[in-house]
């Protein structure tokens, strides 16, 4: 009595394969967008410098204003020294300058150089990522201190990354 095999052949097994590879292939980019997820975290994690370098500055500045015999009552002065780095103060918190120093964010003005995109030093300052997908949707905004030992406006948007 013969016995009969059923099943698949291998030329056969390989073709699904190479059918599946191929539909993945295009697929893949569609589903997952890396890019956006990417700029958003660079953003979160530019956020969280900013911030923790204006409040570890203003600290600087508290502890000079304690110590410094020759500032006046109630001020550390118009700078304060972190990492080696003069961080230049308004209010007793960093200023739009001082900021980019204190956090450590390499940027530049096209885009081509650094990390974030800075316009222009100045208050408010914008950080945004590079090629965002909606401009203006993607940036970090630092407003200085207005007001003595009141503490600048830090935002982000991030629902254009």
């Amino acid at each position: 009595m013969k016995k009969q095999q059923s099943g698949f052949t291998m030329i056969e097994l390989i073709m699904v394969i190479v059918i599946l590879g191929i539909l993945a292939a295009f697929a893949l980019p569609k589903f997952a967008d890396f890019g956006n997820d990417a700029r958003k975290a660079a953003l979160n994690g530019a956020f969280g410098a900013v911030k923790s370098a204006s409040s570890i500055a203003h600290a600087a500045y508290l502890v000079k204003a304690e110590d410094d015999t020759d500032a006046t009552a109630g001020t550390g002065g118009s700078y304060v020294t972190l990492e080696g780095e003069r961080i230049d103060l308004v209010n007793g918190y960093p200023t739009a300058a001082g900021i980019l120093k204190a956090a450590q964010i390499t940027h530049g003005t096209d885009g081509a150089t650094g990390d974030f995109v800075v316009a222009a030093v100045s208050s408010p300052l914008t950080i945004a990522a590079k090629n965002p997908k909606k401009a203006g949707e993607c940036q970090i905004s630092y407003t200085e201190s207005t007001t003595a030992n009141k503490a600048p406006e830090i935002t982000i948007i991030d629902t254009g990354c």
